[in-house]
This record gives structure tokens, sequence and C-alpha cells, in this order.
């Protein structure tokens, strides 16, 4: 999934922000929270989601708790968060919209390109995003390439060029008899 980023920052334990960053969304964005000090209670729900799904946004990524995440799940909407958990919160402290912001130790700009997916969250500063389209594309080029060759029975030794290497660094193969009498 990937989207562009509408960053909220939230008081800690207060969803307000997200309140008003749905106004802000539109098809295509990304929703990336985070708060101004650690809190894992649950900012987030079917609720959020719902109206943010009939917005199209594509998801969210938040360093706080999400809740109803059978809801979530049912919906098909996406969501990275800091944790799972049921406490809600209070809308009481202002906060920011369309800031940069910090999540994860990855800065955060309003407009960025977020991809995320089983494996993880990357952001994409939205001026190199054609460029890293590019090096994306070539990457599963090659790698679709790699994947018929080793299934043709390629090994990976010889296609990325590596026997040298094991060479230099004096890996031997030896059976397990030798390695047992210790003649290797």
């Amino acid at each position: 999934m990937a989207g562009t980023a509408v960053t909220v920052l939230c008081a800690p334990g207060d969803n307000l922000m997200i309140h008003v960053a749905v106004e802000q969304c539109r098809s295509g964005d990304l929703l990336v929270v985070t708060t101004t000090s650690p809190s894992v209670d649950g900012a987030f729900g079917e609720l959020f989601a719902t109206a943010l799904h009939a917005r199209g946004v594509r998801g969210i990524v938040t360093t706080t708790g999400i809740r109803d995440t059978a809801e979530l799940r049912a919906l098909g909407f996406a969501a990275w968060s800091g944790a799972v958990f049921a406490q809600g919160t209070v809308k009481a402290t202002p906060g920011s919209v369309n800031v940069p912001v910090v999540v994860a130790g990855a800065l955060v700009r309003p407009g960025d390109v977020v991809v995320a997916d089983d494996d993880g969250v990357v952001v994409v500063p939205r001026q190199r995003a054609a460029e890293v389209v590019a090096a994306a594309d070539a990457r599963v080029a090659k790698e679709e390439a790699d994947r018929t060759a080793y299934a043709d029975g390629a090994l990976s030794l010889d296609r990325k060029g590596l026997r040298p290497l094991v060479d230099e660094l004096g890996i031997r193969y030896m059976t397990q008899a030798e390695y047992d009498a210790g003649t290797a």
C-alpha cells in the first residue's frame, strides 16, 4: 500500500487532531499520526476508518494504539500501529496537521510518499518519488529475472558472482564424515 502523507501531531491520549485531519484528507492519502510524547492509547478505530475510507484514504501509520482491529480488517482499511489498545482518548488538546513529524525515527513531511507492507513502512520524500519509483522498478525486474533463474536451478553463488568471495574467505566444503573425523 502506498499513499501521500497527511501528518498529524496529537497530544498523548487525545485524538482531537485526527478529527481535524479527516477534513484535510483526499483520495490516495495515507494518515500518519504521532504524539508529542509516547502514548499507546487507542486513538484510532472503526469510525475514523469508515470516514477516511469514504474519502479514499488508503490507511494509517501511527505510533499510537489502534482499536477495532477486526472491523478495520473487514473494512479493508490498512493500519500500522505502535499498539493495539482498547482504551480510548479524549478530544481536548490542540495539536497540528500537515506539519513535519518524526515517526519511529523517520522524518515525514506532508505530501511525502509512504509505502507500507507486511515487512514495514518506508517514507520517500516527495521530491525523490520519481527517482525511487525508477529504482524500485529496476529492482523488481532484477528480482524477477533472479526468481526465474533460481526456479530453473541456478545457484545464487553463481548468479551473484560470489564464488571468488567464498574462496577468498577460505570457506571450505566438507562432508559430515570429514568433519567428524577431523580430517578435512
